[in-house]
């Protein structure tokens, strides 16, 4: 999926969850998932799952919209940021490699492509 398809489908652009992060997802699905820390978000089966983006460096950097529960987590779509945006991000993650939560800049041009398209 590319930017324009999850724009077209407003069931998924419905289950974003702009709050989640990998270290959340990790917590809620792989690490024991029912942790009380965690307030209202308890996994009950593997029906409950959260919709969210991460930013993956280990390569090129891409945003990744991921789909997990406690058994899977799918990569739904595959978005290349601007240049510009990649660039200071890059900067602002000191170029290391991983895997982030989208936040800042990154967050405020995807909500802009997705809703005010």
């Amino acid at each position: 999926m590319k930017l324009e398809d999850i724009n077209k489908n407003l069931d998924l652009l419905n289950d974003i969850d702009w709050e989640m992060t990998p270290e959340m997802a990790v917590t809620l699905y792989l690490e024991w998932g029912n942790n009380p820390a965690l307030g209202n978000n308890i996994i009950k089966s593997k029906r409950d799952f959260s919709t969210y983006f991460v930013i993956n460096t280990w390569h090129e950097p891409v945003i990744y919209l991921i789909r997990r529960n406690s058994e899977d987590g799918v990569e739904l779509a595959t978005i290349k940021m601007p240049k510009g945006i990649e660039t200071r991000f890059l900067e602002s993650v000191g170029h290391n490699k991983g895997v982030y939560s989208i936040e800042g800049e990154v967050k405020d041009w995807l909500k802009g492509e997705l809703y005010n398209a």
